[in-house]
């Protein structure tokens, strides 16, 4: 059963990817999964590789959206990063990790923090 929680996440990814397909980036991969783990969206950016985390929050009582991204999340989104290369046998000029806040509220706002770790 999908909770209050979840739809909020599925809108901002869905958010996210609109916005990153705008700037030009091409979509490779969306909730890539394992049994450590999920990657929100893979995307290329030219000859880059690009593994964006997406935050969302529909207010700031607990802090930015991005605040949410704890050293032991940036830990694992990295090694999910190095299973996704050798599933998928890719080789790219650069790898870069972006995050995308979403906050959505009256308005909606979005933050594109690229090579944020």
């Amino acid at each position: 059963m999908t909770n209050r929680k979840q739809l909020l996440g599925g809108f901002g990814e869905r958010v996210a990817c609109r916005y990153l397909v705008s700037q030009g980036l091409v979509l490779l991969d969306r909730n890539w999964r394992n049994r450590s783990g999920e990657l929100d969206v893979i995307a290329r950016d030219g000859p880059d590789l690009v593994f964006v985390e997406v935050k969302t929050r529909s207010n700031t009582r607990f802090g930015d959206p991005v605040e949410a991204l704890v050293p032991a999340k940036v830990r694992r989104i990295r090694r999910l990063a190095r299973m996704w290369l050798a599933a998928n046998d890719v080789r790219y000029k650069c790898v870069r990790f972006d995050v995308i806040s979403v906050l959505v509220g009256r308005t909606l706002a979005l933050r594109h923090l690229r090579g944020a770790f």
